[in-house]
């Protein structure tokens, strides 16, 4: 049962990723009548929220690697997003500087997310491993506590996943509000593309969270179900 679970999300994964990038490369051709850049927008909104110690910088490792890093308060943008004039990428933009704008307003969910990241980014390298060899000594030993640590391990990045949800939602409400407000999307047919961009976007991290959450109940029936 849990199998054809796992292939059901996997597939759902991949059409909405694949569907995403549909939806970027087909606003990365509608140009913005503004003419602004991605960079200029950045700097824009940062200003235009009273934030002026967050640079914008274009980011390593290609495309669709656009991403606010509250550690050093950066905005970094793919050359895409950083150089484009389109609609996606004034989506793009504003949308990580919605992260900024959560940052400097001391948004709860991004405290929590951003409190979480040290412990979920030693649990992340450590749960495959884990949850490998717990299976393997609970099967010949009968001993269930590395797969506990696995199953705990692994809940701290199911949670994580899904305390990224409001952190995405809410910085694409900003950045849409934005977009309108500045006069930035000046058709509807530039804010609705914008609009469509971001939800699809938002739509990888509801399917990341559900694939967690379905993994993690898979490694707590066997925790749990075969100690009966």
């Amino acid at each position: 049962m849990y199998w054809i679970i796992f292939i059901g999300i996997a597939v759902i994964s991949w059409i909405v990723q694949s569907r995403f990038k549909n939806k970027f490369k087909k606003y990365s051709e509608f140009p913005l009548s503004s003419g602004l850049s991605g960079a200029e927008i950045a700097q824009k909104m940062l200003h235009e929220n009273g934030i002026y110690d967050v640079k914008v910088l274009v980011a390593d490792g290609g495309g669709l690697s656009d991403h606010y890093n509250p550690a050093n308060k950066t905005v970094n943008l793919s050359n895409e997003v950083y150089y484009g004039r389109s609609v996606a990428a004034a989506a793009v933009a504003a949308h990580e500087c919605g992260h900024a704008v959560q940052h400097a307003t001391a948004y709860s969910w991004l405290q929590f997310r951003s409190a979480m990241v040290p412990v979920v980014s030693i649990a992340s390298r450590l749960t495959s491993w884990v949850l490998i060899g717990g299976v393997l000594l609970m099967a010949f030993s009968g001993n269930p506590w590395v797969l506990a640590v696995g199953v705990g391990a692994l809940f701290l990045t199911t949670l994580f996943a899904f305390v990224t949800l409001p952190v995405e939602f809410d910085a694409s409400g900003r950045a849409l509000k934005w977009l309108e407000t500045a006069n930035i999307t000046h058709s509807r047919d530039e804010h609705d593309g914008a609009k469509d961009a971001l939800k699809w976007a938002a739509m990888t991290y509801v399917v990341a969270a559900l694939s967690a959450l379905v993994t993690l109940l898979y490694y707590a029936y066997i925790l749990f179900g075969r100690r009966d």
